[in-house]
């Protein structure tokens, strides 16, 4: 039979916690639109990715990657990499279409950057 240490002996009857029962109620709700709103690494106008038309989605990402001067990396990678987390961060949410045009922006960037 196994001894029980002094933790564990502590630690008796007592329910663990979930990582989400520790945060108060709508405490980091929505971190990803506070990240795409207040993040270092760009700073995005103002609806860039409910634009409709994939071209105009990567002309204004590259555009706020190449006047930045908080970003960490080269204009194409900061660029890339925003898109990329909206796209992710939307996940089953995202309708099909719309992902479709941000997967379409993602190409039409890197040939506006000479990376096709």
């Amino acid at each position: 039979m196994a001894r029980k240490t002094a933790t564990s002996r502590r630690n008796a009857g007592r329910k663990r916690r979930s990582g989400s029962s520790r945060r108060a109620a709508g405490t980091g709700r929505r971190w990803s639109q506070h990240v795409t709103e207040h993040s270092d690494a760009l700073t995005l106008d103002k609806g860039v990715f409910t634009l409709r038309d994939p071209k105009r989605i990567a002309a204004s990402l590259k555009r706020s990657a190449e006047r930045s001067r908080r970003r960490k990396s080269s204009p194409f990678r900061s660029a890339l990499s925003m898109l990329t987390f909206y796209i992710n961060r939307a996940g089953k949410s995202l309708p099909a279409s719309r992902k479709r045009t941000l997967m379409r922006a993602k190409d039409e960037l890197r040939k506006q950057f000479g990376k096709a």
